[in-house]
Order: structure tokens, then sequence, then C-alpha cells
């Protein structure tokens, strides 16, 4: 196989070309070429009246020899496609399937794999299943009626079904289990683009549907998936987890446990903390939900000449201020919507969202600053753990954004933010899921936070023009951007308990839908690298 990296043409081109391309790149006809595929396409956009995109192709000839002889282009070179491999199953007797404790894309993941290779595992999920749940959470948005359980942030497919999707991660990848997550997307429905493109992204819309079908998969592998089902304690005895006790108060029995319970799982950190499990606390960050013009992204980034194809754009910002706090752009969500994320009774947390077309007026982000361990502690609450700091952090944030907006999503102008009052309405209008009001967001934070998100979006100003305008709206509190805490896991995944295996971003170990069904399926790997198969493997 030969890879090619750096392949640019016009981003009009057709397939026609792109083969031709490829062909001359390497030296031959295009009816030598035995087959081809993208790897990886992004867009360059340095220089906006000739809009690239950039290819990575791997490519098969009979030439290849002759090609890698004659070749001194050090964007050609050969490779040897690595591919994903489970490992071989372990000794150790299961007498009973592993319990996966939430449905998100770690607890999905880690499900998937072990059911394809006969662990029968059962998914506990508190909320109800992907289509159930999109019409209570579509419900709250119009009513403001909450199910605690079932919402943005609890149900089948995580926190992420209600987001823009997105696919990319930063972990490095020696193992090949992000193109196998990406497979097992494009497998359950997902478009295939997504395996190559640099941003790739689904979209509320698709999301549903695709994690039922992931969902089937483990059913008909034998797995279980039970909805409306809490997991509320743990059964411990002789330094190990014997089992999972539900709500309702019954007990499933299990050596095997894994927490993919989602970033948001306070009651769970609660007990697992009273249950002995090693916890830290986790530097996080906090901030607004900034809407713009998304025709004003799109000519900052691609000129004011780009094709329709390259749909909405994004961006990706990050700055430190004088006072040494970060400050960067999170889960962009271009042609979004703003949506209320409420979890919780009488607090009020806010995301964002597209639809796979991405075709709303505005683009959202989150603008977010980093806080520590050190800055929560204020926050403390008699009687608990400071390891549980960063959640009171967070809660002390929502309830005085449910107060600002009296239960309604708080929005304000930027010029108003600056200038400390409340205001009204001015020259964009919101792209929000849920009820809005206009009110002073400025007031939810201490001041050392909106000085550095006021501070932090001016400097944005200077990349991208327009950014800082006075008609930019801010919503808050964005304020669930990772985990408040680390479920610590030693080198072989486990717990300070035996048999519980922390999993994805609730555990402190991934952000995003990417990086958590990677963990999930790293789960997997070590349990199967442990036990021996419940059953025959399908």
């Amino acid at each position: 196989m030969i890879q090619i990296t750096q392949l640019k043409l016009p981003v009009e081109h057709t397939e026609k070309e792109l083969k031709e391309r490829i062909a001359a790149e390497l030296g031959i006809r295009t009816k030598e070429l035995k087959g081809w595929k993208i790897v990886r396409r992004s867009v360059d956009a340095r220089k906006k009246e000739e809009l690239k995109y950039v290819y990575t192709i791997w490519a098969e000839t009979a030439e290849e020899n002759r090609i890698l002889a004659k070749s001194r282009h050090k964007n050609i070179m050969s490779i040897i496609p690595g591919k994903y491999m489970f490992p071989e199953s372990g000794g150790a007797k299961l007498e009973r399937p592993p319990v996966i404790v939430g449905s998100g894309p770690a607890g999905l993941f880690c499900g998937y794999a072990l059911a394809l290779h006969g662990y029968q595992p059962v998914i506990l999920e508190q909320g109800d299943p992907a289509s159930v749940r999109r019409e209570k959470v579509e419900a709250f948005w119009k009513d403001g009626v909450l199910d605690p359980d079932s919402n943005v942030q609890f149900g089948e497919g995580g926190a992420g079904t209600f987001s823009d999707g997105k696919l990319n991660t930063g972990v490095k990848d020696r193992n090949g289990r992000n193109q196998e997550v990406l497979r097992i997307f494009v497998e359950a429905g997902a478009p295939e683009e997504i395996l190559y493109d640099a941003r790739p992204h689904l979209g509320t819309d698709l999301l549903v549907r695709i994690v039922e079908n992931i969902r089937n998969r483990i059913l008909e592998a034998g797995g279980e998936v039970r909805f409306r089902s809490k997991a509320a304690d743990l059964i411990l005895r002789d330094g190990r987890v014997r089992g999972v006790r539900l709500s309702d108060g019954e007990e499933l029995e299990t050596e095997v446990v894994v927490l993919a319970t989602g970033h948001s799982a306070r009651d769970t950190f609660s007990m697992l903390h009273d249950k002995g499990l090693q916890m830290q606390p986790k530097s996080f960050a906090v901030g607004v939900r900034v809407e713009h013009p998304q025709r004003l992204i799109t000519e900052r980034q691609y000129g004011p000449d780009a094709p329709a194809s390259l749909g909405a754009a994004a961006y990706r910002l990050a700055h430190t201020l004088e006072n040494g706090r970060g400050v960067y752009s999170f889960c962009m969500c271009p042609g979004g919507y703003v949506v209320n994320a409420s979890s919780e009774p009488e607090r009020l947390a806010v995301n964002g969202m597209s639809y796979h077309a991405r075709d709303s007026l505005n683009a959202n982000s989150a603008i977010v600053v980093s806080v520590t361990p050190e800055d929560f502690a204020a926050y403390h609450q008699e009687g608990t753990s400071p390891v549980l700091d960063g959640v009171a952090f967070q809660r002390e944030l929502e309830r005085r954004a449910y107060l600002c907006g009296g239960g309604a999503v708080p929005v304000q102008r930027f010029e108003d933010f600056c200038r400390n009052k409340a205001g009204g309405s001015g020259g964009l209008a919101p792209c929000i899921k849920g009820r809005y009001e206009y009110a002073n967001v400025r007031e939810i934070f201490p001041e050392y936070l909106s000085d550095s998100l006021e501070r932090g979006i001016r400097s944005f100003d200077k990349k991208i023009p327009g950014f800082a305008g006075a008609d930019v709206l801010l919503s808050g509190v964005e304020s669930r951007t990772s985990s408040p805490v680390r479920i610590c896991r030693d080198e072989n995944l486990e717990s300070s308990i035996s048999g519980i295996y922390p999993c994805g971003e609730g555990a402190g170990y991934a952000g995003g839908i990417t990086s958590a069904a990677m963990d999930g399926l790293r789960i997997a790997e070590a349990v199967a690298g442990k036990y021996r198969p419940v059953h025959k493997i399908l």
C-alpha cells in the first residue's frame, strides 16, 4: 500500500479529478490504480481566494515497488495499514455477566465489544431509550417540566446525543481504537465521510438512530440493556465488588462493574466516595455559550465567496490571559442551537447542539475559563468530602443561572455583559432550545471569572474580527465541560476496589464522544484479557 500525503485540490473538484491527481502523483495512468481510499480530508483556508481540500490517500497498484524506488517525494511512502485487534480472552472464570453502569458512548462501546466476544454484559441506564428520551427533552424545552432521570444529560447515548455529535479527538491512538469507533458508527448508520473528515460530526438527529442500532447489535449478540434502572449502591465483600443494588431494591450479582456514568452523575460520585473508592478532585472549565451569525463565522473562516458545499464553518480558539488562566472555545456548534441542558430542579446549565445539516442561522460555542480545586475550595459544604467541592461549585453556578433567568436560559448582549447591566435584545436573535430571558449573565460568576471571560472574548476578536461585537449573545451557564472528579484506576484499569473499572468521561478519562467510546473499548479489552467469555463467541 502506498500513502500519499498533502495532496491538494480545489474544494469543488470532482471524483474523476481526484483519481487523476492520485495517478499523477504516483506517475502512473489511472487504469493502473487497483484501488484507493481517502484516509483524511481537511480544508486549507489560508488563502480565501484559493480554498483547497488537503488529502491523505492510500493507493494500491501493481507498480508499488517501482514507484517507491523512483520517488523522491517525502509525501509518498509505503505503509502497512494497522488493524484494531481485540485481545485473546483471559483464563479467569466469570460467574455472572459484567454489569455496565451507563449507556453513553463509553458504556455502549464497552458493552458492544464485550457482547460481540461472548461476555453477555448487562447495561444499566437510569434514563430512557434514545427515541423516548428525545421526546422528553423536546417536551422539557417546550414546557419546562424536567425529568431528573431522563434529560439532556441522562439517557441512552449520554450527554453527547444532544450535542453537535463531534467525533474528532486529540487522543493519541496507537491501537486503532479511533478508527474502530468510527467503523462501528458507520456500521450503525453514520455517513462514511466520518472515516476521513478532519472534523467529523453526526448531529443529534442522526445520533438517536445510530445509538439505537448499536444497542440492537448488543442485544443480538447476547447482551442486555435495562432502562429506568438506576444503580444506587455497590455490594462489596472481602475487598471486591460482588454486585449492584438498584434504586428499586433489586440486586444484581457480578464480579465486574464498569462505571461509565458520565460527567453529571453527581449522586453516584457521592455514593462511590462513601463506598471508599479512591477519587481525586479534577480541574475543568466553566463559562458561557456565545452566539454569532453563522454567516459571519463562515465568511471570516472561508471568505465571502466560499462554496455552499463546504457547509457551516467552525473555529477553535484559545488564549492565555495575563492572570495565567486559560480561556478557550469548547464544543463549537456551527449552524446550531444553545440548549437548556439542566438535569437538577432549580438549577440551570446550557450546552450546544447541531442537527446534521448545521443549518440554523447562528453559530454557537462554549467560551470557558479553566478552574482548579483551589478555586472551588471556597464552595466546600460542611459534612462533605473536599473531593466533591467541584460538584458544589457547579451546582452553585447553576443555581445562580436559574435565578438569573427566572428558570429560563439567561441571555445577554456582550456589550451589556461588559457594562455589568441587564439589557434587552439587539440585532441578533438567539437560536435556543428552551425558554430564554434577557438578564445579567455576568452576575452568575465570581468577578474573576466574568473578567476572564470578557478579556478572552476580546482577545478572540483579533483572530476573528467581529467576535466581540456589541450584539454578540452570551448565555449561561456552561458548567458541564468535563467531570469534576477522577476515579483512580491502576495499571490494570481497576479502581481501588477490585472488580470495579472506572470508564469514560465521568471517571475522568475522556473528553467527548470519541475519546469516551475509545476508553469503553479499552476497558472491554481489560475485562476480556482477564476473564473467559460467559458463553461461546458468536
